[in-house]
């Protein structure tokens, strides 16, 4: 019946009530009746209708002013609506309307001193699924306190569920009860351990975001079944390539490897293979695996902690290629000229022998440094010719779009503790690139095939820029005095491209870019291709990594089913047309939680860092300004707040110059300008760390305080 309703509505211009609905439905019975508001419910709480105030029903892409998506708050209290397909929404603290972080909600936007705000009007649904948080003691009454602070609940837990915790318990909760809408009652299901213990720190980031490193019984058993080696009864209808010169290379600490790579030089033209792990061949439709691997979405990697989408079993063992042992593969093998162009390929199931494990730092000394490591010489010669495919690679993407931001990322170093002792930016050379760019072109090959045969498939696909926030950015520019020679209107891949060279040589150079690219939409997955601006692409998927993201999984299932089992006809082509939005829609879900619990972890490690740091004095650059004050970021990425209250005099916050402005107008702070600071405060607990200006009234990191008189 829920198709049905949608595709009534669509035809109807203004909002209907449920017995109009019945009526045009030609409805009969009070069962039809019931069964009909039963679905409208389920339809007004997923955000597909809207239910007015007088109980009338429309679709929600028919109110012209309403949003629906997940509310995500900071915490001074505002927040935004996240929006799978569209520019996050601002909603400030006072229009909440008693919504929490995570509420899915439906929102009125309006324009507000010339920018879209929104006001939340009504809460479709309270996500309390992964509750963690602490066990503590007041005058021997035990009180949890949810990690979330923004969750802004009281949640009592039940007694038997407690007796087995002490002070200090990080614990996982489920609600049980509503008492009112701020008020639950809770029962612990897992005391992840305390908070003093190596590894509690993460673990409870983990199961906040959902990411549970135990797996459910039913995975356990059905694990039982998995076998530990390849049978070669298994190599029927596969091609057999454990005589080809193929290997991988990844990180020092990787257990989990799911790509290889094969090459060959003939006259001008490279053959290029890209062999990927055969995730799907044991990872069945309809099992336990397959369901919790859909549940999880993907791997979430946290510091030095792995939670992986698939058990250590698959994921370390019969699925990963490790070197020396045959394994079931997908190979994707491209024919590229010498412009960077795929002339011809071929897709197919294979059976792979990886010759050896490399590493990125000793593949990077080969081509970077002409030093070849023991045990890699009879590769050394291959992989320079590969670096060289690798660069074709890279300037054919250039030269149709492909964005390279080059944004840093901070890498954690913790102790045998679980305690960091370091922070550093990882760095990305000529290995790491050309495994990238063999992944893209691989990706972009699996993508265009499927794409061509006109079947239903799941893109990465990358939206344009708004308006909005490229207006922003060039405001932002034109208040640091610089003009851009490039057509900002109606932006291209190559237009940013162009921006980005623009603004190369000048000194906030990685405060802009990272800015330029915050302007961007998010990436996601979809079942409707729009391309990838990023990557100047237009068609592109996930093949390269089943092990760790679902998406890939999916496509390893599309290529089984239409290459190679031909089972296309009207039956699959409608259960993946429908099957694939809900594939598209949990993956990016999982995704962006993923990408959360990873910087929450990030935050709270480099915090802790600088816990004993106190009192040192450092150079940093001013990243964000707002009216409370400014964020600096030091050359190794760790961010702090130097409050406004800390600055000498009176300052005022400017944003359409994204400043701090003294009274007198003498003084200015703004994003870009090179300050130094000393560590006044730092809180693993809130992820939080302080700063406060040094020699406040006569310095500006390498140059003096900008007067603006």
């Amino acid at each position: 019946m829920k198709d049905s309703i949608i595709s009534t509505l669509e035809n109807i211009d203004r909002a209907k009530n449920l017995m109009e609905i019945y009526d045009l439905l030609n409805l009969k019975s009070t069962e039809d009746y019931k069964t009909l508001e039963l679905e409208i419910n389920k339809l007004v709480q997923s955000g597909i209708i809207h239910e007015t105030k007088k109980h009338d029903y429309i679709l929600m892409k028919f109110c012209s002013s309403l949003r629906s998506g997940k509310l995500t708050t900071n915490k001074s209290g505002n927040g935004f609506l996240i929006q799978q397909n569209a520019d996050d929404i601002y909603i400030d603290r006072h229009n909440m309307n008693g919504a929490i972080n995570n509420d899915i909600v439906v929102v009125d936007v309006f324009t507000y001193h010339g920018k879209k705000e929104g006001k939340v009007i009504r809460i479709l649904d309270r996500n309390l699924n992964n509750i963690v948080g602490e066990i503590t003691f007041r005058k021997n009454h035990l009180i949890f306190i949810p990690d979330d602070k923004k969750m802004g609940l009281e949640i009592e837990l039940t007694r038997e569920s407690t007796s087995q915790c002490v002070d200090g318990h990080k614990v996982y909760v489920e609600i049980v009860k509503k008492i009112n809408n701020r008020k639950y009652i809770g029962r612990v299901i897992k005391i992840i351990g305390h908070k003093n213990d190596p590894g509690t720190d993460i673990l409870s980031v983990a199961y906040k975001h959902g990411f549970n490193p135990k797996f459910p019984d039913a995975v356990e058993e059905q694990l039982k079944s998995i076998p530990s080696e390849v049978d070669p009864s298994e190599f029927s209808g596969r091609h057999d390539l454990t005589g080809e010169m193929i290997f991988t290379i990844d990180g020092d600490d990787t257990k989990d490897i799911d790509d290889a790579i094969s090459f060959k030089k003939n006259g001008n033209m490279y053959e290029l293979g890209v062999h990927i792990a055969d995730v799907s061949y044991y990872v069945k439709p309809n099992t336990p695996i397959y369901d919790e691997a859909f549940k999880r979405g993907t791997s979430s990697y946290l510091a030095d902690t792995v939670i992986p989408m698939l058990p250590h079993q698959l994921s370390n063992g019969i699925c990963s290629l490790n070197p020396n042992v045959e394994r079931l593969a997908i190979s994707c093998v491209m024919q590229i000229d010498g412009a960077g162009k795929v002339k011809e390929y071929d897709i197919f199931p294979s059976v792979i022998k990886s010759r050896k494990q490399m590493t990125y730092k000793n593949v990077n000394k080969i081509l970077m440094e002409n030093i070849v490591p023991e045990g890699y010489e009879e590769f050394a010669n291959t992989l320079k010719e590969m670096n060289e495919l690798a660069h074709i690679l890279r300037k054919e993407k250039v030269s149709r779009g492909y964005i390279e931001f080059e944004v840093d990322e901070a890498k954690i170093i913790q102790d045998e503790k679980g305690v960091c002792i370091g922070v550093i930016k990882r760095e990305r050379y000529d290995a790491e690139k050309l495994i990238e760019d063999f992944m893209i072109a691989a990706n972009e090959t699996v993508a265009s095939h499927i794409s061509n045969m006109d079947l239903p498939s799941i893109y990465r696909v990358h939206d344009k820029p708004s308006s909005d926030k490229i207006e922003d950015f060039l405001n932002l520019l034109k208040c640091l005095g610089y003009t851009l020679k490039t057509r900002t209107i109606d932006l291209t891949p190559k237009s940013m491209q162009y921006i980005l060279e623009e603004l190369k040589d000048k000194p906030e150079y990685p405060i802009l870019a990272d800015m330029l690219l915050r302007s961007m939409r998010k990436a996601i997955y979809s079942s409707h291709n729009i391309g990838h601006f990023g990557l100047g692409s237009t068609n592109y998927t996930h093949f390269t990594s089943p092990i760790r993201r679902f998406p890939d999984l999916t496509i390893h299932r599309l290529l089984r089913t239409y290459l190679f089992e031909h089972k296309i006809n009207n039956e699959t082509i409608n259960f993946f047309g429908n099957y694939l939005v809900t594939v598209a829609d949990q993956s990016s879900e999982r995704e962006q939680e993923a990408v959360e619990a990873e910087r929450e972890v990030d935050d709270m490690k480099m915090a802790e860092y600088m816990e004993s740091h106190i009192n040192e004095k450092y150079c940093g650059i001013i990243s964000t300004v707002t009216k409370f004050g400014m964020f600096v970021m030091l050359d190794n990425l760790i961010e702090g707040l130097v409050h406004i209250s800390t600055l000498s005099g009176y300052y005022n916050y400017v944003p359409e110059q994204l400043s701090l402005i003294s009274n007198d107008r003498r003084n200015r702070y703004r994003v870009g300008d090179k300050v130094k600071v000393i560590v006044t405060r730092a809180s693993k607990e809130t992820g939080q760390i302080d700063f406060e200006l040094v020699d406040d009234g006569d310095q500006n990191g390498d140059k003096k305080q900008e007067s603006i008189l």
